[in-house]
């Protein structure tokens, strides 16, 4: 699926819905067309491409049971 994006250097243009993520990343996309109107790169929530891989809370699971 292609997705309008509009690119920091003012220019529009249409990409791969898959290289919406990565193109973000790198800094070159302004915004972009959701089917709710058009999202702004740092305004706007967008979802995060990177997952969390450590927890910062504090540690609730039992220390003696193995995690299932």
């Amino acid at each position: 699926m292609l997705v309008q994006v509009h690119w920091t250097n003012k220019r529009y243009d249409y990409v791969k819905d898959y290289m919406l993520d990565s193109l973000i990343e790198a800094g070159v996309v302004a915004s972009f067309l959701r089917s709710s109107g058009w999202v702004t790169v740092g305004v706007d929530p967008i979802r995060s491409s990177k997952m969390k891989k450590s927890y910062a809370g504090t540690e609730r699971r039992h220390p003696g049971r193995a995690a299932a």
